[in-house]
């Protein structure tokens, strides 16, 4: 599938052309936290294209109703996630029902086995010791997590393994001409998906010339950046503080809807037609 080529360190591109971006059977992470500053826009033009990507892994700090309607797409086969639901709105319905049929494979995670494999993935080695999981049934659920003895102390430790990403998505308030980011200080793992991903789309509110410095925000330089896509309001439904809030009324609409698979199906083709 042709795709657009970096020029520059960071190439402006529309959000169509960055939905191609996403091949099949790749690691897709999702930045943002639960319903907040989530990039909404790039999944709804990631479900518009004529053949959407297959077989993903879908990796997200927590997960919600973007990730939901992936899943409910069939285009994801594997969640990594701490949480997946859409908070005072209740569970996410997709993720629920197909993973009470055995439709998804689950990887059982917490906020320690994401963070310390994605810190793996950027320091580039293949694991990272913790005492995170020690005394717990964790492992039973994750064989692939061992447990090591500290050459130094003789304590006992938990390997966490690198976690590979392919394409990070992430929304930002503003970018400016040389291409930093400002999200604002909700962080989930925006930060370390930028450095961890093989490449990183970012959607943006707006440009600007130049970032201002703000305490409600943090800037992420343009050496972690490959794509650059504006995207107003490219959060919503999601809160993006602080520009706008969540629109409850659309997470209602979607978990009335989304009870039964054929109330999603018409929904989704109602939401890619707006």
């Amino acid at each position: 599938m042709p795709r657009p080529t970096p020029i520059t360190m960071t190439t402006h591109i529309e959000i169509a052309d960055a939905a191609l971006l996403i091949d099949d059977n790749v690691t897709f992470a999702l930045g943002g936290m639960t319903l907040y500053r989530r990039p909404v826009s790039f999944v709804r033009e990631l479900l518009r294209r004529n053949t959407p990507p297959q077989n993903l892994t879908l990796l997200a700090f927590t997960a919600g109703y973007a990730a939901d309607m992936l899943v409910g797409a069939g285009i994801v086969s594997r969640v990594r996630t701490v949480y997946f639901g859409l908070e005072a709105f209740g569970l996410a319905p997709m993720f629920t029902y197909r993973a009470n049929r055995g439709e998804i494979d689950i990887v059982e995670e917490t906020e320690a086995s994401i963070v310390m494999g994605l810190r793996a993935t950027v320091s580039g080695v293949g694991f990272l010791p913790s005492v995170a999981w020690q005394g717990t049934d964790m492992f039973t659920v994750r064989p692939d997590v061992k447990q090591i003895t500290d050459p130094y102390t003789g304590q006992s430790l938990t390997a966490f393994p690198a976690i590979p990403v392919d394409v990070a998505v992430i929304h930002a308030l503003e970018a400016d001409a040389r291409g930093n980011i400002a999200i604002n200080n909700n962080l989930a793992i925006d930060q370390l998906l930028v450095y961890a991903a093989d490449t990183v789309i970012v959607t943006v509110e707006r440009f600007v010339e130049q970032l201002s410095p703000s305490p409600d925000r943090t800037i992420i330089p343009a050496p972690g950046i490959d794509y650059l896509v504006h995207a107003p309001d490219g959060a919503y439904p999601t809160s993006c503080y602080p520009l706008y809030t969540l629109t409850g009324r659309e997470f209602a609409a979607y978990s009335e809807a989304a009870t039964t698979e054929a109330g999603f199906q018409q929904y989704l083709t109602e939401y890619l037609q707006r």
